[in-house]
């Protein structure tokens, strides 16, 4: 299992419409074969800067879920919104606590 992290920029005037297309996908990426988790997070000092937090089986689930339909139409639609370039991170869990 491996974490994976990707910030996401937006255009001020497109933040409405990237928390809708969020909205309206999400339980299809979360019930993506290998997804094991998924959640959102906003910035609390930049209205504009997202995070999206998901946990993945393996990196070949992950590569599946990136070369997929699914994944290039939503993409294609998320990245014109964009002021800035996506930034990701693959991470792996070192310490849990809970």
């Amino acid at each position: 299992m491996f974490i994976r992290i990707v910030k996401l920029t937006f255009k001020k005037e497109n933040i409405a419409s990237f928390e809708q297309l969020f909205d309206q996908t999400k339980q299809q990426i979360r019930n993506f074969d290998g997804c094991l988790f998924l959640e959102l997070y906003k910035d609390k000092n930049n209205e504009g800067i997202f995070f999206t937090y998901s946990k993945w089986e393996s990196t070949d689930h992950l590569e599946k879920y990136r070369n997929s339909e699914f994944f290039k139409k939503v993409w294609s639609q998320t990245k014109p919104m964009f002021r800035e370039k996506a930034e990701a991170w693959s991470v792996d869990p070192v310490k849990t606590l809970i």
